[in-house]
């Protein structure tokens, strides 16, 4: 019998997009077919590995440090960053463990996904919520107006790392939002759009570095699901390296769950809502879970150092603005196809609100 435990295969399969090509000359037939790839990789996997010579281990190794320091604080101490009256899912601040709840459990659509899974591939049975926190922090322009003040709220600067995180957080999160931005127009090209497209959209955007933490001093058994099967509401969400693996995804047709492992200056890349949105769902958005698995457990039992025994996640989440119309793009996706399906003409910042109060992360 198959361990549903143990992921079968791993994210090697998955298009390697050279980001470096594209940034030496966007107009090279090598750059240009690096666009085709990735907008081919995006729509047929909705996710893809990007390589970029920007990225360092240095600079993730920094992040996730000073990541581990701060939630091995007591908890009085971190909800003290918490700001719940502004809906936890706004930047900046952190949100305590068992505070989001997977919308899957509440979604008809997302059940059905489940159970079109073969069994072996299946995630791990859930209920929520995840027993893990995280911390939002805003990267980027912040919009001169907006209609959705509470989606663009100023920043928490923990007290104990006020000398240092500003500086640790915008240097990786600027490192992941330059990649994720060049990503998004190698896409735009390879769709055919004007490369453009989807930065332009972007710009302003609420982008979050938003790292999980999890305790495996008190999570840490093999089969606990640390976070739910679920997708991502934004456009893009782009992954540095994790010390301890447990991250799984599924490719578009949902039939095979893949194990994280993302090479030294690479990224991990999944699609959002937001995307799917913008392209009538030629691309959909990608699912995914955190456990601990028998590998999370391994790295864990030949831990050698005196780091704090937490798993974080270098996440990064890419938005349209918020002010921004969400409907499939003229041109290549406003067939008569996508507007059967259900992409309303929305304003971003409603879609936002209307997906944190099914994860319960803001109140309507």
């Amino acid at each position: 019998m198959v361990n549903p435990v143990q992921p079968q295969a791993t994210t090697d399969l998955l298009p390697i997009i050279d980001l470096g090509l594209y940034l030496e000359n966007p107009e090279s037939p090598e750059a240009q077919a690096e666009c085709k790839k990735a907008a081919d990789a995006i729509r047929d996997y909705g996710a893809l590995i990007v390589k970029d010579p920007r990225v360092t281990e240095k600079d993730n190794n920094d992040f996730i440090d000073m990541m581990e320091d701060y939630f091995n604080q007591p908890f009085d101490v971190k909800l003290k960053d918490a700001r719940p009256d502004y809906g936890y899912q706004v930047p900046s601040r952190v949100t305590p463990e068992l505070t989001e709840d997977p919308k899957c459990p509440k979604d008809p659509h997302c059940l059905d996904i489940i159970d079109h899974i073969p069994e072996k591939n299946r995630p791990l049975a859930f209920d929520g919520p995840d027993p893990k926190w995280r911390f939002f922090w805003r990267v980027g322009e912040q919009p001169p107006t907006t209609n959705f003040p509470r989606l663009n709220a100023e920043p928490v600067v923990p007290e104990a790392f006020k000398d240092t995180w500003t500086s640790t957080m915008d240097v990786w999160g600027n490192t992941l939002h330059c990649g994720v931005l060049g990503l998004a127009e190698m896409i735009a090209v390879g769709f055919g759009l004007p490369s453009k497209t989807f930065v332009d959209m972007a710009r302003y955007g609420p982008h979050l570095l938003a790292p999980t933490a999890s305790d495996l001093n008190k999570y840490g058994q093999v089969g606990t699901v640390l976070a739910g099967f679920h997708y991502d509401l934004n456009f893009l969400t782009i992954h540095g390296k994790s010390r301890y693996p447990g991250l799984n995804i599924w490719p578009r047709n949902e039939a095979e769950k893949l194990a994280v492992r993302v090479p030294d200056g690479c990224l991990l890349v999944q699609a959002g809502k937001q995307l799917e949105w913008l392209t009538g769902g030629v691309v959909q958005a990608g699912y995914h879970e955190v456990i601990v698995n028998e590998n999370t457990r391994r790295v864990m039992d030949n831990k050698t150092n005196d780091r704090p025994l937490w798993r974080i996640s270098s996440t990064f989440f890419l938005h349209m603005a918020s002010d921004s119309m969400l409907r499939p793009l003229e041109g290549v996706f406003d067939t008569e196809e996508a507007r059967k399906a259900k992409y309303p003409k929305t304003y971003t910042g409603d879609q936002v609100r209307a997906e944190l109060g099914l994860i319960k992360l803001m109140e309507h």
